[in-house]
């Protein structure tokens, strides 16, 4: 495709998620156009419409419709986990490029079959880990390159998040058949992802899952979990969506010269001479609202990253087999819960 043209875009899946998609487009109009929503229920959908400032999309619940559009580049598909491969093998096939919503598919092997579909059909598969793109995990990730902080020594990872009875009540959420898992796959994935890109591999996991008597759900809402990193870093990881009130996910790593802290809106780093520094501060009533899907730029920046790497041929922010990375840790977490002993990743 040329250089100047629109992409063309088309998003499959309608739900909670697609509005602050189609505003991530509205806001990019001259590199990109929203050509069609696919939905089950299309009509439904319509009401997308008036959060993108620009033509109408087409509304349609015809995946092949998608595939035979020429001026269609790229999908954002937003499906539930449990039909990533049926949605996706068509439109790769056809030459569609994917940018994909978290998780890749309910397992790991679900996840690999993805992958490999789409680089079979020679299309740029991306993941959309909107965490990474935030300030404060910019600045946080330039630190850890700079190797000024020192070498890794302990990771904490939280993620303390609400989630009421009624979002699992929804649609099968939390359930093993539609998401794959609970707030592992369906939540704290993003906390994970960035943590690995800062952090390396991990070695070895030691966990113990639950469903909390707070829920009444099929999978996990808790998960407590100690981690051995490749690098001889140690650390842990807490997830929860039975933290009541909703909290927000910070991250800790501490290095032999300094202590860095994120969280969404602020990162500090503490030196070990007595400096603090505060490159970003959150300067709100410090209210965290669940279910808010963090700020409509983040995901435009996703987007426009993959925009370019489709046009150069460059890798996206978070590749497909990048992703995996993340599945694969959860894999591991869930199988030493199951066995009640540590797992070897073999990192």
């Amino acid at each position: 495709m040329s250089q100047h043209q629109p992409i063309g875009i088309a998003l499959i899946g309608a739900g909670m998620i697609a509005e602050r998609h189609v505003k991530a487009i509205s806001a990019a109009q001259d590199d990109m156009h929203l050509r069609a929503v696919v939905s089950r229920n299309p009509d439904r959908a319509r009401g997308l419409a008036e959060a993108y400032d620009g033509p109408a999309p087409i509304f349609t619940s015809d995946l092949s419709e998608i595939a035979r559009d020429p001026d269609i580049h790229m999908a954002i598909v937003a499906t539930p986990p449990s039909v990533r491969a049926d949605v996706i093998a068509p439109l790769a096939n056809a030459g569609k490029h994917i940018l994909l919503e978290k998780p890749v598919g309910r397992t790991t092997a679900e996840a690999t079959e993805v992958v490999e579909i789409c680089e079979e059909a020679g299309v740029t598969l991306g993941v959309l880990f909107q965490h990474r793109v935030r300030d404060t995990a910019r600045a946080a990730a330039k630190y850890v390159a700079d190797g000024t902080l020192g070498r890794l020594g302990h990771v904490e990872i939280a993620v303390p998040i609400w989630r009421a009875q009624s979002y699992y009540d929804e649609l099968g959420r939390g359930t093993y058949a539609r998401d794959g898992g609970g707030v592992l796959l369906t939540n704290a994935i993003h906390s994970i992802d960035l943590a690995l890109s800062l952090t390396g591999p991990v070695k070895s996991v030691q966990a113990m899952t639950a469903t909390s008597p707070l829920h009444r759900m099929e999978a996990e809402d808790v998960a407590v979990v100690g981690l051995q990193f490749a690098s001889g870093a140690v650390g842990s990881l807490l997830a929860s969506t039975a933290t009541f009130p909703h909290g927000t996910e910070t991250i800790m790593l501490h290095f032999s010269q300094a202590s860095l802290r994120m969280t969404k809106d602020t990162l500090t780093v503490s030196w070990h001479d007595g400096r603090v520094e505060t490159p970003f501060k959150d300067n709100s009533d410090g209210v965290v609202v669940p279910l808010s899907g963090g700020q409509v730029a983040w995901h435009q920046d996703v987007i426009a990253d993959f925009a370019t790497a489709i046009r150069t041929g460059s890798a996206p922010l978070v590749t497909g087999r990048q992703a995996l990375e993340s599945h694969a840790l959860i894999t591991a977490i869930e199988t030493s819960s199951r066995l009640g002993q540590r797992v070897d990743m073999g990192a």
